[in-house]
């Protein structure tokens, strides 16, 4: 079976985390036999260098990311990455690439990153698979998300509440499946508590962490009159955490300078600021993180909560996947996991700290039950094997 995956990859240089959300797919299929290919569009005008000064893609950062982490993945001649505007390709040449869809049996389009319409129809089968839901389906009834979300043959979301009651999130005229974030296992070997120099050394030896973009990439998003806001706004609510308890938090944060007084707030508050290109820039460096933390703690997205879409971070499967107990805030994931033992949720600032306090007493079974939950909700062949039967390839 022949798969091409598409995501952003070059057009999010830097970004450790990102890479993979989008190459897990691409690694979880290929350990499933599929032949897989790995395809990304950018704008040229989008191409920058190291300085950040706009240059042409031949010696942008863009590209040598791209480069750098395909290879590294396997992919390096299996990948192409389309320039807009032009029927041009590097990597694999435009016409292997067309002959690549032509003989395709899927298209994985995550997030609806194809658009172009001289290649995306040339699947005969395309899937989409939602990352952000609420903004999509927001977008979508607003007519703005048309050139991403037109031409799937099936509708995947990670907003796993959507259509049920609880969630205030509209279907639309779309079928969404819900689907959940695939890690493969073997990318994320479980660190041993006895090996782990984070391993509990009493209620001051652990050190939750997150890796974060203060705002995000998208804006506030109003429907029906109702307005929905961002991380930031949410991470406000728990600044104080760190003096409600005797753990140490520390946030890999990605945040402009105009928000200068929101960090000094959380430095203040006993927060530590790491900085994310120097801990979470490639996903080498982002794994080697997430194994020297014992714990996340993290917020979501405003609109995920105030939705109860059911949303769960793959940041977050990826330190279960590690062994790392998980304490993030609720967005209505408990109809589907266990919680409370590896993965527990909060709504207030005091929930969070008696989280906190939880893990750190019994750091050992949150452990273990970390990783049991990532192999029996995440893990790649599950997750992956069960989409490819729900896309109807006959």
């Amino acid at each position: 079976m022949i798969v091409v995956v598409c995501g952003a990859l070059a057009n999010r240089p830097a970004n450790g985390g990102g890479a993979w959300t989008r190459l897990s797919w691409a690694s979880g299929l290929t350990r499933l036999g599929c032949d897989v290919y790995f395809v990304e569009q950018i704008a040229p005008a989008t191409c920058i260098d190291a300085s950040g000064v706009t240059c042409d893609v031949e010696t942008s950062v863009n590209l040598a990311y791209f480069k750098a982490v395909t290879e590294a993945f396997g992919l390096g001649a299996c990948s192409a990455l389309v320039l807009e505007g032009c029927e041009r390709s590097i990597g694999l040449s435009w016409n292997e690439l067309l002959q690549v869809a032509d003989a395709a049996d899927l298209l994985v389009n995550i997030s609806g990153h194809l658009t172009l319409a001289s290649l995306k129809p040339r699947f005969r089968r395309r899937a989409f698979i939602d990352q952000d839901p609420g903004y999509t389906q927001f977008w979508h009834a607003e007519g703005r998300a048309e050139d991403r979300l037109r031409d799937h043959h099936v509708y995947f979301t990670v907003g796993e509440n959507i259509g049920h009651p609880e969630c205030g999130i509209p279907a639309g005229n779309i079928d969404w499946r819900p689907i959940r974030q695939p890690v493969v296992l073997d990318h994320w070997p479980e660190v041993n508590v006895a090996d782990d120099p984070n391993a509990p050394r009493g209620l001051t030896g652990h050190r939750f962490t997150t890796v974060a973009s203060w705002r995000g990439p998208y804006g506030r998003v109003t429907h029906n009159g109702m307005q929905y806001g961002l991380k930031a706004h949410e991470f406000r609510k728990f600044a104080a955490l760190p003096t409600r308890t005797a753990e140490a938090f520390e946030i890999a944060l990605d945040v402009h300078p105009a928000d200068r007084q929101d960090v000094d707030r959380l430095r203040d508050h006993g927060w530590t600021i790491a900085d994310p290109k120097s801990v979470a820039a490639d996903p080498f460096t982002f794994r080697d993180y997430v194994r020297r933390s014992s714990a996340e703690f993290s917020v979501a997205q405003g609109i995920y909560v105030e939705t109860r879409s059911g949303w769960f971070s793959d940041r977050s499967v990826r330190y279960l996947a590690s062994g790392k107990p998980v304490l993030v805030q609720d967005t209505g994931f408990a109809r589907h996991y266990p919680v409370g033992l590896g993965l527990v949720p909060f709504r207030t600032l005091e929930e969070a700290a008696r989280g906190a306090d939880a893990i750190a007493i019994d750091y050992g079974r949150h452990s273990r039950a970390a990783r049991a939950i990532a192999t029996e909700f995440f893990d790649s062949d599950k997750v992956l094997s069960w989409m490819l039967q729900s896309v109807d390839l006959a």
